[in-house]
Order: structure tokens, then C-alpha cells, then sequence
């Protein structure tokens, strides 16, 4: 064999020290990748653990609520062994009352039965009247067919000549909207500048009034003199 180079030589050493880094790296990995199943497995039980102690705590509960309702029972028979004459004849004549609304309710279901019953046969007469009715019309032609197609005709081409017109009248509404906006806002501008104008005026006559009752004073206080 012949003798390597020194470019052979660091080639082979960099395969080398690659192959050696490489597998601790690789084996981390699979550890990680362990480690995450694991933790995943964990993560199920536990909430498997809590999903049966929900399921327990859940029949306790509805196990002391239907013990409640024995002993609520049992405290109503109890009441209800010990109750008065008045009592009984309320309870008595309440359920008089109560049969009888319910033969009142089912002489009323008969009423109403009877009078389903006759106008189901009125309807019955009335759809044939239709059902005749329906098939002169199929039959009966349309005597005023072609005064229709051109008043129909008509109706289409005056729509078409409104499409534009709507258009403009949208338009000039839209104009006139906008003119009467800067109309109110120039007219709110003038009333804001005559009230401003006012009290600018009022202003300038009470400070003009006040200078004059002080010069006023000064002559008066030299005529004194």
C-alpha cells in the first residue's frame, strides 16, 4: 500500500472525531424521547385516577341526596297520618271539584270532537268545489293575453328609463343634503359671531360707561376744590 498524504491523514481523523461526537448526541435523543413517552403515560394515569374519584364523589353525592329524600318522605307520611277533619274535608271536596272539571273537560272534548268532525265533511265538500273550480280555470283561456304582453312591455321600458332617473334624483337629494349641511353650519357660525358681537359690544359700553362715571367724578372733585 502506498503511504497516505496529510490531507488523507486529517480526512480520516475528522471521520473519526465525527462517528464519535455523533452517538452520545443520538443516544440523548432517545433518552429524551423515552423520557416524553413516560411523562405522557404519567399524564394519562393521572387523569384517569381523577376521572374515577369525580365518578366516586359523584354517586356519594346522589346517594345522600336520595338519603334526604327517604327521611322527607317519611317526615310527610308522618304529618299526613296526623291530619285533622277540616283537612280531610278539604282534601275531599278538592277532589269533588276535580272530577267534576273533569267531566266538564270531557263533554267539552266531545263538543269539540263533533264539530271537528262536521266541518271535516264541510271541507271535504268544499275540496271538491275547489278542485272543480281549479280545473275550469286550467281550462278558461286568457281573453286579454296580447293587451297584456304590451302593457308588460310597456312596464319594462318605463323601468328602464327610471334607473337613470333614480340615479340623478339620489344624486341631486345628495347635493341638497350637503348645500343645507353648509347652510345650518354657516348659520350656527353667524349666530356664535352675533352673540360674540354682543358681548364684545356690552363689553365695550360698560368699560366705556365706567370710564366716564370716573372722569365724571374727577371734574366734580375738582369744581370742589
Amino acid at each position: 500500500k502506498s503511504p497516505l498524504t496529510n490531507r488523507e491523514k486529517k480526512k480520516k481523523e475528522k471521520k473519526t472525531l465525527h462517528h464519535f461526537i455523533s452517538r452520545p448526541t443520538k443516544n440523548k435523543a432517545k433518552e429524551k424521547k423515552k423520557k416524553k413517552r413516560k411523562d405522557s403515560e404519567r399524564g394519562i394515569r393521572g387523569r384517569r385516577r381523577t376521572r374515577v374519584w369525580l365518578k366516586t364523589k359523584m354517586s356519594e353525592q346522589q346517594s345522600n341526596s336520595n338519603n334526604q329524600l327517604v327521611v322527607q318522605n317519611s317526615g310527610s307520611l308522618s304529618f299526613s297520618s296526623h291530619l285533622s277533619k277540616e283537612d280531610e274535608e278539604m282534601s275531599r271536596s278538592a277532589l269533588s271539584t276535580f272530577r267534576a272539571k273533569e267531566e266538564e273537560i270531557e263533554k267539552k272534548k266531545m263538543e269539540v270532537r263533533e264539530k271537528v268532525q262536521f266541518q271535516l265533511g264541510r271541507v271535504e265538500e268544499e275540496t271538491k268545489r275547489l278542485a272543480t273550480i281549479r280545473e275550469e280555470l286550467e281550462a278558461l283561456a286568457d281573453p286579454m293575453r296580447k293587451e297584456v304582453s304590451v302593457v308588460r312591455k310597456k312596464i319594462d321600458s318605463v323601468n328602464k328609463e327610471l334607473k337613470p332617473l333614480g340615479q340623478s334624483c339620489q344624486k341631486k337629494e345628495k347635493e341638497y343634503k350637503d348645500a343645507l349641511e353648509a347652510f345650518n353650519d354657516k348659520n350656527r357660525e353667524k349666530v356664535q359671531l352675533i352673540t360674540k358681537l354682543m358681548e364684545l359690544v356690552g363689553e365695550s359700553e360698560r368699560l366705556r360707561m365706567k370710564k366716564l362715571e370716573e372722569l365724571s367724578k374727577n371734574i366734580d372733585s375738582m369744581q370742589v376744590q
